[in-house]
């Protein structure tokens, strides 16, 4: 049943598409008339945890845990490799609990042995399966991800989400490498932010609202549909600006609909270290291949440094100090969340 899933999951995700709701065209930048910059001095190099990137693009999870979809996870790594980019695998419970499939996993440190790769497991994995997640991968991070919405919609979901954080705990303390919490897609909070990081969470990935839509890929497999719940959950800009409260932006991961170098500028000025990207990845992959996708990311780069120039920004550090402006739902949202919007309009 689960391997089945994975798969559906795909073509649903490929059929539905992103809705493109993710609140960063709410936010503006102010332009630089005089930005003391050049192109070629221009750093991408950042840090989310204790993890050092040569860029702040990640191909965030996708799959894994089928035939199918171990092409998938091959050509990504390939993509990673050639780009120097990080990459984080789907899911790896499957692959605990059917061994058959884990050659879809671990293609992936195959294909790219010296970068840096996320394993990925749900939040009821216990200690010793996030041992194992990341024994499979030699993984330089663990994501835990958190999925209640997607988990009640889904026909064959969980239901009981109590103890999440003490499970979370118990895997932080245990793994030998940073862990990273991120939704799937519905946000986060400052403060589900806040107390992540008291247990020792590493790096909090929001995943907003935006992009990849699992109520409503999860209502197209359901007999009797719950559609009024697919537009359930946190824009990305709106989270990143709640996260922003309880997170230094060493510490927040930004993903959620992001598709272009100017809505990764906009997420890491706001306040993240990195931006994860999956669904833009993955229909390059399946309608041009792998050659497109490496094009695709060295172009996100170029423009993205071309951004930071205009703006002043030599390194992703200064880009966290750009003045912008927040208008739209996302102001609304930041009002009545106690968030100064004006605190990002007159940074120097």
């Amino acid at each position: 049943m689960r391997v089945s899933r994975k798969v559906e999951h795909l073509q649903h995700a490929l059929q539905i598409g992103q809705s493109g709701e993710h609140g960063l065209s709410d936010i503006r930048f102010v332009h630089q008339c005089l930005p003391e910059q050049s192109l070629s001095s221009v750093s991408l190099e950042t840090y989310i945890g204790e993890l050092n990137l040569s860029s702040p693009i990640v191909i965030n999870a996708m799959t894994g845990g089928a035939a199918e979809t171990e092409e998938i996870n091959r050509e990504l790594a390939i993509a990673a490799r050639e780009t120097g980019i990080a990459m984080a695998v789907g899911s790896q419970m499957s692959a605990l609990r059917h061994p058959e499939v884990r050659s879809s996993y671990t293609i992936v440190r195959e294909m790219n042995p010296t970068g840096i790769v996320f394993g990925n497991l749900g939040s009821e994995a216990t200690v010793d399966q996030a041992q194992q997640a990341v024994e499979m991968l030699q993984a330089n991070a663990l994501q835990i991800h958190l999925n209640p919405m997607q988990e009640l919609i889904m026909p064959e979901g969980d239901r009981d989400f109590r103890g999440v954080l003490d499970r979370i705990a118990r895997i932080v303390h245990a793994v030998s490498v940073p862990v990273i919490v991120k939704e799937v897609g519905f946000g986060i909070t400052g403060e589900a932010a806040r107390r992540l990081r008291e247990i020792g969470v590493s790096i909090v990935d929001v995943g907003g609202f935006g992009g990849t839509n699992f109520a409503a890929i999860e209502n197209e497999r359901r007999e009797e549909s719950l559609a009024w719940l697919n537009d359930w959950g946190i824009p990305t800009s709106c989270s990143l600006l709640d996260v922003q409260k309880s997170c230094a932006p060493a510490h927040i991961m930004a993903s959620g609909g992001i598709r272009n170098a100017l809505d990764i500028c906009k997420a890491l000025a706001i306040g993240a270290g990195a931006a994860g990207l999956a669904g833009i990845f993955l229909k390059t992959l399946k309608t041009q291949g792998t050659s497109a996708v490496i094009q695709q990311i060295n172009t996100l780069h170029a423009h993205i440094k071309l951004i930071m120039t205009g703006v002043g920004a030599a390194t992703i550090e200064e880009l966290w100090r750009v003045p912008f402006i927040i208008g739209g739902e996302t102001a609304h949202w930041c009002y009545a969340r106690g968030i100064d919007i004006t605190e990002f309009a007159q940074r120097k």
